[in-house]
């Protein structure tokens, strides 16, 4: 760290751009950044007074000028404790296997949303696990229909069913959820399951967007439109006529983009900066946030109008630690898509793994659990995943408040087992009568309400006690 507090990172790349982008990125969280443009400069600087003071290096992995692998066990041997993320293209996740075996603390997609950069740094030079933020698909890039996402947890299901139901129809959906509960995932099933689906979906970071240039991103501008305007740009809706476009972190865009959002949606109309002409299109919106969305209308950061044509169809993704007994199914889906990629292979994951997993809040949702398989994969010399794997989950899991979910419940004061302790999913009966268990205790024997909040009738429910064997009294 520097004698002004500041935090030292080193980016290695030879691409002035790229280092004046990831500069400026860093600068917003009190980061300083020096340069290597080669692997003989970057070793050299670690003997400099500022390397000896070094925080963090970022590596782009797709430099031709030196070896990464390389590179980064040298880093790696010179400095065992210093964090060293590296940058690699999209789908390169080869190239990402072998910079983690190499020793690198963690690795990110080009281009770089800021958010994610930030995110990791942070959560590099704290020691908590890195990559909370990067979507699935940047490692996992099939799409997923609805009928394989995992999740049994009624309030996911539910949400899962609004999608899809919304997924046959025009309208505008706004999708919400904690970052890394996979809005995209969903973003993704809505889009393939759509009469468009035969056309790209067109993905737009909004909060990655710098906001004098978030109108020519997306709805474009002609040559000379203004400064620095040196050829027409097509923007992304323009790119998205006849499809569908995802605006990601839509509660990030500035007011007069909101604005400019607004009269797109009303008319089906774009004009490009400097066009003296408009142009229809017809483009299905599909918004996210991380923000709930109704908030930040009522704090006067989002308008209320545009809130109301984003949000005619609304799903709400929960947290994964709100559907902790998904965790073991999620946990083997996720090592089969894992198991796909370039220079990795099929994992099994023992019973103690899954109770550590499941024994975690998860504050980084879907994607941390993700991203703690795949390094855990990447790393595992055996032919399956034990406890011992997942060191930084343990030792998280360690700091968690005493009563919280394990594997196979869902949180809250009273779970419902959905596993075995042999890993096999329990009968449904058993499950069944579980949840009426805790049903009448929730409401006090009131059976009327009980039945009611089930879906049922009462008939029905006291049936169901003769059948399954339970003693209201004692429920």
């Amino acid at each position: 760290m520097t004698r002004n507090g500041q935090r030292l990172l080193m980016l290695i790349d030879d691409e002035p751009a790229q280092r004046r982008l990831v500069a400026a990125i860093a600068s917003r969280r009190g980061w300083r950044t020096i340069f290597a443009g080669d692997s003989e400069t970057a070793i050299a600087t670690l003997g400099t007074p500022d390397g000896m003071g070094l925080d963090a290096a970022v590596l782009d992995h797709s430099s031709p000028d030196f070896d990464a692998p390389a590179l980064i066990a040298e880093l790696r041997a010179r400095r065992p404790q210093l964090p060293i993320l590296v940058l690699t293209a999209n789908g390169s996740v080869a190239a990402a296997v072998a910079a983690m075996r190499a020793g690198a603390t963690d690795f990110l997609v080009k281009p770089i949303a800021s958010e994610r950069l930030l995110a990791a740094l942070e959560s590099a030079v704290g020691g908590k696990t890195a990559g909370e933020l990067r979507p699935l698909t940047e490692k996992l890039s099939a799409p997923l229909g609805f009928d394989e996402i995992v999740g049994a947890a009624p309030q996911f299901r539910a949400a899962l069913a609004i999608a899809a139901k919304a997924a046959r129809a025009r309208v505008p959906v706004l999708v919400e959820g904690e970052s890394g509960v996979g809005k995209e995932v969903i973003a993704e099933a809505i889009h393939a399951a759509s009469p468009r689906a035969k056309k790209e979906m067109i993905r737009v970071n909004c909060g990655a967007i710098p906001a004098n240039l978030v109108e020519s991103e997306l709805f474009g501008h002609e040559k000379g439109a203004f400064t620095g305007a040196f050829e027409r740009k097509i923007g992304r809706f323009a790119d998205a006529d006849g499809g569908t476009i995802f605006l990601d972190e839509v509660g990030e865009m500035p007011l007069e983009a909101q604005v400019k959002l607004l009269r797109v949606l009303q008319s089906g109309e774009i004009q490009p900066i400097g066009a003296r002409h408009v142009r229809e299109v017809d483009v299905r919106v599909i918004a996210a946030t991380n923000k709930t969305l109704l908030a930040e209308v009522e704090a006067g950061r989002f308008r209320e109008d545009l809130y109301y044509r984003l949000n005619v169809v609304q799903v709400t993704i929960p947290p994964l630690r709100e559907r902790a007994g998904d965790i073991p199914a999620l946990a083997r889906h996720l090592l089969g898509r894992i198991a796909d990629q370039p220079g990795l292979r099929p994992l099994g994951i023992t019973d103690d793994a899954l109770a550590l997993l499941g024994s975690y809040d998860w504050p980084g949702n879907v994607r941390q659990l993700q991203n703690a398989l795949f390094r855990a994969a990447v790393l595992c010399e055996s032919d399956g995943l034990t406890r011992a794997d997942f060191p930084q989950i343990a030792q998280l899991a360690a700091g968690r408040p005493a009563g919280g979910p394990v594997a196979g419940q869902a949180s809250g004061n009273a779970g419902i087992t959905l596993f075995r302790p042999d890993g096999n999913l329990r009968a449904l009966d058993e499950i069944e009568a579980d949840v009426i268990r805790l049903a009448i205790g929730h409401y006090r024997g009131r059976m009327t309400e009980v039945a009611r909040r089930l879906g049922i009738g009462r008939s029905t429910l006291y049936r169901k006690l003769g059948e399954l064997g339970i003693d209201q009294s004692a429920a």
